[in-house]
């Protein structure tokens, strides 16, 4: 009975999978979804229905459709055999003995002949396995990062350490595909129905890279706060989401080879907020007033400060308290070196010499007479 069945179940799995389908995007798929199998299109208005051809096996002249924004994979017997990245159409050709179809001018009776022999051996099952594969060629977004407890890196402006508890997102892009599935995609999403997704917190391999953006924060901060060309400020972290995220994909590439072993890259980032610990938060506020009192800005505000002084003391102790200010404000120059601009100092002297010599050239070029130099030598001399 078993070599009855067997028999049997080869004969209808090479009929049924002789049928041309009409492979494409499976529906209900997430935003954030990164790879996931090619499904047959079952039917069509109620027609078209080929429910008995085997999952494993593409017929000669199915057509695949690949949308906007994705790459197509193929494999066969789990390796990869072909990589599409441009959208549009395409027929599935194989020379596999499985793929071979009455209906794609393989041939009428010898490949049916050829095929029931095959997986009479295997049982009724196709000896072979092939596979078309989805990959996401967009941003992907929502992937969020955060640290619970203060981050420290070496800040170059502030001089010093500085901490941070900071949270946010960033999105990721798959810039090699072949890479990233190779050495990336556990086997287990190799599977039809199955749909790799970065946000998914049952992936463990997106938890991976979860904890290796956190890993990599302080490096991020440290290569961004202290890169010249973005003025060592710290508080420009959250206005320049592209920078930070250049920074953020240079730390990870240098501590884990994202980019180079798995095809990853990280785009753009969101720092939905990031809070300094004490002591970066007085570091800070001192950085804030340093600017405010800095150049014209800082001679008007302790102008004012001392006005307000003055009118203080006089309130609450009279004219002796107002001495006491011109005391104190004349051992730093007095009162009137805060509100009066200093005088311009006198200009030099000019060479008698070089005067001569100026009204000689003038004389020899013919712009004065002989009188006119006689007088400006007498002049220049004193005489």
């Amino acid at each position: 009975m078993g070599l009855i069945q067997a028999v049997k179940g080869a004969v209808g799995g090479v009929l049924a999978d002789q049928w041309k389908d009409f492979h494409t995007v499976p529906a209900g798929l997430p935003a954030t979804a990164a790879l996931f199998a090619a499904v047959p299109q079952g039917t069509n208005a109620g027609r078209g229905s080929n429910t008995s051809g085997s999952s494993n096996i593409i017929t000669n002249g199915s057509k695949i459709v690949v949308p906007e924004g994705y790459g197509l994979l193929l494999f066969q017997d789990g390796a990869i055999t072909g990589f599409v990245a441009e959208p549009g159409g395409y027929e599935w050709r194989s020379d596999d003995l499985n793929s071979q179809s009455i209906f794609a001018g393989d041939g009428i009776v010898t490949p049916l002949i050829r095929q029931s022999w095959e997986r009479f051996k295997f049982g009724g099952q196709p000896g072979g396995q092939q596979a078309a594969y989805f990959v996401s060629l967009k941003e992907l977004p929502d992937n969020r990062f955060g640290t619970q407890s203060e981050i420290y890196w070496d800040d170059g402006f502030l001089n010093t350490q500085v901490g941070a508890v900071t949270r946010g997102s960033y999105t990721l892009k798959i810039v090699d595909p072949i890479l990233f599935v190779k050495n990336f995609v556990p086997a287990s999403y190799l599977q039809p129905g199955k749909v790799f997704d970065f946000t998914d917190l049952d992936n463990a391999a997106a938890s991976q890279l979860f904890n290796e953006v956190v890993g990599s924060l302080a490096p991020a901060f440290s290569l961004y706060t202290n890169d010249p060309g973005k003025g060592n400020r710290i508080t420009r972290l959250q206005q320049d989401s592209l920078g930070f995220a250049q920074s953020l994909s240079a730390a990870v590439e240098q501590g884990y080879q994202w980019k180079s072993d798995r095809g990853l890259a990280i785009v753009k980032t969101a720092i939905v907020s990031i809070e300094y610990d004490a002591n970066t938060r007085e570091l800070l506020k001192t950085v804030q007033r340093a600017d405010a009192l800095s150049g014209g800005r800082g001679n008007s505000n302790l102008q004012a400060s001392v006005a307000q002084g003055i009118q203080s003391a006089g309130e609450n102790t009279g004219a002796a308290g107002i001495m006491g200010i011109g005391m104190a404000s004349g051992m730093a120059g007095g009162l009137g070196a805060l509100q009066q601009p200093a005088a311009p100092a006198a200009p030099a002297a000019e060479d008698p010499v070089a005067k001569l010599k100026k009204a000689k050239e003038m004389l020899d070029l013919g712009l004065i007479t002989q009188d006119d130099y006689n007088a400006l030598k007498a002049k220049a001399l004193g005489l």
